[in-house]
Formats: C-alpha cells, structure tokens, sequence
C-alpha cells in the first residue's frame, strides 16, 4: 500500500505499518468493494471492455520540486494516467499508487492531498498500491476504466486519409509555465504556471470526440510534433497542418512560441482526427464543451507537413 500520513520532521514514525493505517484511514472502500488495507482491492467489474493503463513520475525527470509542490507531484500522476483514458474517450473507475522514495525527506501527507484531489475531481477513487524506500522520489500509478460507449474506446490506428485533426485547446502552456518558473518569473502568469503544474484530462472532451465519430485519439504528453507523427504513423497516413494554436501568454517566454506549441509537451489536450467537422462540433456543443480547434488533415502520402513546409522534429523524447 502507498504511505500517507507523515511529514518530513516526522522521520521517527516512518515506521510501514503507521503509513498503512494513515492510508486506509484516508480511502475508506465503496459499498460493495474492497479497497485500501487487505492484500488485494476488490472491485466491481465495468459495463464495457475493461482498459488498463499505468504511468510513472519521477523525481528530475518529470518534476523539479524546487519548482512545484509535493502535492503538485500527486496531483499530476494520477492526472496523466486519466488523460490515456480520455485519449481513447473512455472513463476512469478505479487506481493503484505505489510510492518509492526517500520518505524521510517528502511530506506525504501533503502528496496525497495532490492524489486524492485529483482522484475525487476525476472520479477515480484510489484502492490501493505499494510503498517503498528508494533514492528519489517515484509516483507510479495504474489506472482502470471503463469502455462503455458509442462503439469501440478510440484507438490511435483508426485515421483515414481526408479526415480532418483537432486539438482539444491551445498549446505550449505547460512549457511555458516551466520557463517561467525556471526563470523566476512564475508571478507574470499563473495561468501558466498553473497548467504546468496541474495539467488537466480531458475527460469530458475525449468522451465527445468518440460520441462524435473520431477515428484516431492521443493525448498531447510529448508535444504536437511528436504526438501527431505517432497517430500517423499506428494509421498508416500522413497529415498536413495548416494551424498550431498557441495558448494565450506563451509569447511572455523568450523564444518562438509557436515552437512551444509544437514541442513543449505536457498540455494533455487531445488529438483526434474525424471524418467531418460538423458532427463533432455538435457533440462538443451538446456536452456543454467548446468547439475543438482544426488543425489540419490526414493524407494519403505518408510525410507529415506544417503548411508549406516539413514538420519540425521536435518534442520531449527519453534519452536512456
């Protein structure tokens, strides 16, 4: 089970068995289930196909705690495992957090604060996990959810040359609160810093772009560039963009914020391509959203294009 309950002066008590008990006190099970404080979670199975998904966050990695909060740091792992499932417009029902790091030195309470906000926000109450000392701080988390819905959950491989791409919102906010964090200007936009620091699933959207008859979805976590060259590439297609929407306040960061939109990462918009704009328009309408942003279309010719030109390579890739 993950620990919770302990601040970093509380090192004496960072006994497992005291961890465990402030955990469970903090998830008590729904009826009918079993969650945190037995070997195993017990839960109700979906009314549609059962998807599973599972991500990490790691300390100098993913987050710079001289930068963003403890809880910060909850808040957007359990965030970023939600988005997958919006990816393929489907909804959470159920998560595992396990925690690896040197506890001595975190406040877990205020870390779990960041999870248990965003898994009430989401609903997708935590039911269990693990814990673990280590040298750096780890968050890992796996999610499940439920594919009940129009047609199939929506995959990345379903694109066909001529549909049209949107963009759940703007880009290139997230990368720019980072810059301006890193810079110490954090106070010159909040809105920024606040879409790096707590990225939002869209939840909702993604649900409405598959009512909608998308054809292909992704999450933006790596940056336009990246993210659109893997819908392609698992749909066999190529695609041409006319449009980067660039978030409001992006052009406060030195640079070319286009270039922010396109490889910035983390702004967990979606992606998806569809056959016509209008039916997608209305399902956004019908379910209170705004109107995605087109972007673009999908090709025969397998190359990717940014208006009369190649498609920058940029975008967060891992160096192993």
């Amino acid at each position: 089970m993950p620990g919770a309950g302990v601040s970093g002066g509380d090192a004496g008590r960072l006994q497992e068995g005291f961890l465990l008990d402030r955990l469970v006190e903090r998830l008590p099970s729904a009826p009918g289930e079993l969650w945190a404080g037995d070997d195993a979670a017990v839960v109700r199975p979906p009314a549609g196909p059962l998807l599973l998904a599972s991500d990490v966050v790691v300390a100098g990695v993913h987050f710079d705690l001289s930068l963003v909060g403890v809880d910060d740091v909850g808040w957007k792992a359990l965030a970023v495992n939600v988005s997958d499932l919006a990816a393929m417009g489907c909804r959470p029902t159920h998560a595992l957090v396990s925690l690896t790091g040197p506890l001595a030195e975190v406040d877990v309470e205020l870390l779990f604060d960041g999870l248990c906000l965003a898994a009430d926000i989401y609903g997708c109450p935590i039911v269990g996990g693990d814990l673990s000392a280590g040298p750096c701080l780890v968050v890992a988390v796996a999610v499940a959810g439920d594919g009940a819905g129009p047609g199939e959950p929506v995959r990345r491989s379903g694109a066909r040359p001529g549909d049209v791409l949107f963009v759940t919102g703007p880009l290139g906010a997230s990368a720019a609160g980072l810059a301006l964090l890193r810079a110490g200007r954090a106070g010159e936009a909040p809105e920024l810093v606040g879409a790096h620091r707590r990225p939002q699933a869209r939840l909702a959207e993604g649900m409405a772009a598959r009512a909608a008859g998308a054809t292909a979805m992704i999450d933006l976590s790596d940056g336009l560039a990246v993210d659109v060259r893997r819908l392609a590439r698992a749909s066999g297609v190529g695609v041409t963009l006319d449009a980067v929407p660039v978030a409001p306040g992006v052009e406060l960061v030195d640079g070319d914020a286009e270039a922010l939109a396109l490889g910035g990462g983390e702004d967990y918009e979606l992606l998806f391509s569809a056959p016509e704009p209008g039916p997608v328009v209305q399902a956004f309408g019908a379910a209170g959203l705004a109107a995605p942003i087109p972007i673009g279309r999908c090709t025969a010719d397998p190359g990717d294009r940014l208006r009369d030109g190649p498609l920058p390579d940029v975008g967060w890739q891992h160096s192993w």
